[in-house]
């Protein structure tokens, strides 16, 4: 079998029906099989892809083990020799996935691929990075990144200074569509599951790098991402586990003292932006909760809180 296509769900029912059309409607080529591991939904995927998608392995999970341990459940299930992850909140276009395996099939050094990801509209959503460090974070914080997005070294974490209209080799790509091979995930391993949400790709490209594989962002293999349906059920709690994900990756690859520096950069933003998100509240304008999301990341860094792996089914941070 060519590929294996992963999606991991959590009450996103329409949306994984529409991904699901748009997968079966668009892909052909190439021999698939569909995976859907339920993450403990409350709505009606289950019983939606049961009566839609007979043929789609559908693995329920009784609590919510999030992202990364959902991918790792599809690829002990999987027998493609390339590993697909999609995610339910995105829509195929005009043979994407089909695109991605040729690519795959003339680059055998590669071991993973992005796509172009777009917004409903049409409009570029960006979808590779350099990896997380020190000086990105500090630019993130100081809102450098945001006033020159085109400089190549402010911008250089989004890669804002680019088109994304080329082929390239890249850092890592984004979680959302991402076309892995079989033998390499076989030699560096799965995704690690310490991730429950946020930066688990970027960890995993950086194993696949140091083992000699190649990150490739591919642009003729385009999909729409309506993004973040999943995490908008968790208000802006859910970017306390971005903050945290970054940490643990800075931790992992990089050492205790920079991931106590990283902390201490997650501190100067918080402290630079909060008076300002609280003059913003007084005048009634932009984010009303962003001065509490400030608040929460000082928590975390002083008092240690943790983002749980969400292997116990845990949604927050605190």
């Amino acid at each position: 079998m060519d590929a294996s296509i992963a999606i991991v769900n959590w009450n996103t029912c329409d949306l994984l029906d529409q991904c699901l059309r748009s997968l079966y409607e668009t892909s052909t080529g190439f021999d698939f099989e569909t995976i859907v591991v339920d993450n403990a939904s409350e709505d009606e995927s289950v019983s939606m892809v049961k009566a839609k998608y007979p043929n789609v392995h559908l693995i329920q999970n009784k609590v919510n083990l999030g992202f990364a341990t959902g991918c790792n459940i599809a690829f002990k299930h999987s027998q493609g020799r390339y590993f697909i992850l999609l995610n339910s909140d995105t829509i195929v276009l005009e043979n994407a996935l089909g695109k991605l395996v040729e690519f795959m099939n003339s680059h055998r050094r590669v071991g993973v691929t992005g796509c172009r990801l777009l917004n409903q509209d049409g409009t570029l959503q960006r979808s590779a990075s350099c990896y997380p460090d020190l000086l990105t974070e500090l630019f993130d914080a100081l809102y450098l990144s945001k006033l020159f997005p085109q400089s190549r070294l402010f911008g250089r974490y989004a890669m804002t200074y680019w088109d994304f209209e080329d082929t390239r080799e890249v850092d890592f790509v984004g979680g959302s569509c991402m076309i892995v091979r079989r033998d390499a995930i076989e030699e560096v391993g799965l995704l690690d599951e310490d991730y429950f949400m946020y930066t688990e790709e970027a960890d995993w490209c950086y194993r696949f790098f140091m083992h000699d594989w190649k990150i490739y962002y591919y642009p003729k293999a385009r999909i729409i991402h309506l993004g973040g349906q999943s995490s908008n059920r968790y208000g802006n709690d859910i970017l306390v586990h971005l903050y945290s994900s970054r940490n643990r990756f800075i931790s992992k690859h990089y050492g205790h003292m920079a991931a106590a520096m990283h902390k201490s950069i997650i501190v100067l933003g918080a402290v630079l932006r909060l008076p300002i998100f609280e003059a913003m509240k007084l005048m009634k304008k932009g984010d009303p909760n962003g001065s509490s999301f400030q608040i929460k990341l000082l928590k975390w860094a002083f008092q240690g809180i943790q983002c749980e792996s969400g292997r116990n089914g845990a949604t927050e941070c605190g």
